[in-house]
């Protein structure tokens, strides 16, 4: 499924993307308050500003709601990834940005993440399958990064460290409510970036023209 294979009477594509990015932002809430099944699209269309007749020109269902949520926190984390990688300078330092830009992007889309975690179940099975390659191909995208930042890895070293930088950075959303009482965000990337560069392979330090032992 993709997102263009969503209905919508409007041919005007910005004011397609302001509209259901208002419904995105008018559902989320509802969602967390009161889960997907029990939020009905009249809730949603009040939610985000206008009529139910305005919310059915842009989707066809409550669910398609569901899959534009969590399709633009996959950009969102896409666009964020891409814009902290430097392929010019590709290094362990750039390694750290691209492990920090996408940790504050997660403190930013906690209730959105918390959403995709809670409600993807509700999707049917190919829009859920989409979702969720969605998922696969972020990982992937960290992947390709973090091997261009650090040549020395394996692949499935780079896969592991990929899957573990993802993971964790979900982990501040579902446990924000706890761990900031004993960390900053900061403290706690600080504290993730220092695990992540200790799976690093160590490089060979040499001394007096040969190898140290």
């Amino acid at each position: 499924m993709a997102k263009e294979k969503i209905v919508t009477n409007v041919k005007d594509q910005e004011l397609v993307k302001k509209r259901r990015d208002q419904m995105i932002k008018g559902a989320v809430n509802l969602f967390k308050e009161k889960g997907f099944h029990r939020t009905t699209t009249r809730e949603i269309a009040k939610a985000s500003g206008f009529s139910i007749g305005t919310l059915y020109e842009y989707i066809r269902t409550k669910e398609d709601i569901l899959y534009l949520t969590c399709d633009a926190i996959y950009e969102r984390v896409r666009e964020r990834l891409e814009l902290a990688f430097v392929v010019e300078h590709s290094s362990q330092e750039n390694l750290v940005n691209i492990i920090t830009s996408y940790f504050y992007l997660m403190d930013d889309l906690q209730e959105e993440i918390l959403i995709l975690y809670q409600e993807v179940k509700s999707l049917k099975k190919e829009t859920r399958k989409y979702v969720l390659q969605k998922e696969q191909d972020m990982v992937a995208m960290l992947e390709k990064m973090i091997i261009n930042c650090v040549p020395d890895l394996t692949q499935k070293q780079a896969s592991l460290l990929a899957n573990n930088i993802i993971i964790q950075g979900h982990m501040w959303g579902f446990r924000r409510w706890i761990l900031q009482r004993q960390f900053t965000l900061q403290e706690y990337i600080d504290l993730q970036v220092e695990a992540f560069l200790k799976q690093l392979p160590v490089k060979p330090k040499f001394q007096n023209g040969g190898r140290e032992r």
